[in-house]
């Protein structure tokens, strides 16, 4: 019973400090172009795909986690989270799958009341993201912050609190065919959390297969779930599954 109190405070703290009622979408809808049209979920960094690195350092900091991604939902069955396609065709990028999940929110999860999103192939977020986000935001007396380092913006990694009108806006960007998604946070004035220049970048993106060669994964941290053996045999499965019918 101990270790079941334990939990339940952990959980109560995350409740108050404002995680709990944070979604997280990990954003997989691209094509993978750079790297060589693979499913960049599926890429395997050290033995574990991709989805399985951002899950692992998301899972401390957030109450729920989403996928954007395209194409078929049931090669993800094993990381057991809702996966949203674009609501829009062409794979419009980022705002799109940002856009999903604020829609999947509103009818699904309006319990949850922040959108945390980052995108699948950076496998060395920060494990203080939220709070550093959440900081900025707070300081600044705005709704959205986005992350930064080295000099450089990184307006996919952003903490976003929802409204009802918020989706609407974004929806209506997107059908004017406006795509930045630099300028959607511009133009909501979004705070920056900076980390400044590091020897390893936190938001380090694996866009090539070289920046997949040269990267080095630390060891998990503390709260990180390292467990995710059967989960990358069973997306291992799928993936091979779904090539096999391709070819077919």
């Amino acid at each position: 019973m101990a270790g079941a109190g334990g939990r339940e405070s952990s959980l109560a703290k995350d409740w108050r400090d404002g995680k709990g009622t944070t979604l997280a979408v990990i954003l997989a809808g691209g094509a993978g172009r750079r790297m060589g049209g693979a499913d960049k979920a599926a890429v395997r960094l050290a033995g574990r795909p991709l989805l399985a690195h951002v899950m692992a350092r998301l899972a401390p900091q957030v109450g729920a986690v989403v996928l954007s991604a395209n194409g078929d939902p049931e090669r993800f069955a094993a990381f057991g989270v809702p996966v949203l396609a674009d609501p829009l065709p062409d794979r419009p990028g980022p705002l799109a799958g940002i856009l999903a999940a604020l829609v999947w929110m509103r009818r699904a999860r309006p319990d949850l009341t922040d959108l945390l999103a980052v995108p699948v192939d950076t496998p060395f977020l920060p494990g203080d993201l939220y709070a550093r986000l959440d900081a900025a935001r707070r300081a600044a007396g705005r709704r959205m912050a986005i992350a930064a380092s080295a000099g450089r913006l990184h307006p996919t990694v952003a903490l976003i609190a929802v409204d009802s009108a918020l989706a609407d806006d974004l929806a209506a960007r997107l059908a004017r065919g406006a795509r930045r998604v630099g300028d959607f946070f511009a133009h909501h004035q979004a705070a920056i959390a900076d980390y400044g220049a590091r020897d390893s970048d936190p938001f380090r993106n694996l866009n090539t297969p070289a920046d997949l060669a040269a990267a080095a994964l630390d060891r998990p941290r503390t709260g990180e779930r390292a467990d995710c053996g059967a989960q990358d045999e069973a997306f291992a499965n799928a993936d091979l599954h779904d090539k096999q019918r391709r070819r077919e």
